[in-house]
């Protein structure tokens, strides 16, 4: 049986600033530990966000001081809504929903960064780094 370490998901959803979030445990597999390290430690990445799946989308876990404070929320809401269109938008085209058929991975590149989004049933990655580097 594969060990699995515990991430403290603190919620989104408090409405006042007397209401703590509340916090769940999300175990982790260690695979995803050593991707999130290798992520980390790369020279062109600015920062990663694991994000939770679901409405409202909350940050897991984040690196880079790109991802702090508001900014952080700004980027996860932006990650949560373009993979919630675009796999709506799919879904229209096609005309059907066919159980499997989600996005796997999605490359977003600007003039000055990239940004990578991996969705899994229960976790959306993003990781935003500097392609000129």
């Amino acid at each position: 049986m594969a060990s699995t370490s515990t991430i403290p998901l603190a919620s989104s959803q408090a409405t006042s600033a007397s209401a703590p979030p509340s916090i769940t445990t999300i175990p982790t597999s260690p695979e995803l530990e050593q991707t999130l390290a290798l992520l980390s430690s790369h020279r062109s990445v600015l920062g990663y966000l694991l994000l939770s799946r679901g409405q409202p989308v909350s940050i897991i876990r984040h690196s880079g001081v790109v991802f702090e404070g508001d900014h952080g929320k700004k980027y996860a809401t932006a990650v949560g809504k373009i993979i919630e269109s675009v796999q709506g938008a799919l879904e229209e085209v096609s005309g059907e929903v066919i159980e499997g058929d989600e996005i796997r991975f999605m490359r977003i590149r600007t003039k000055r960064h990239e940004i990578m989004i991996s969705p899994d049933k229960r976790y959306l990655l993003a990781v935003l780094h500097d392609p000129t580097t």
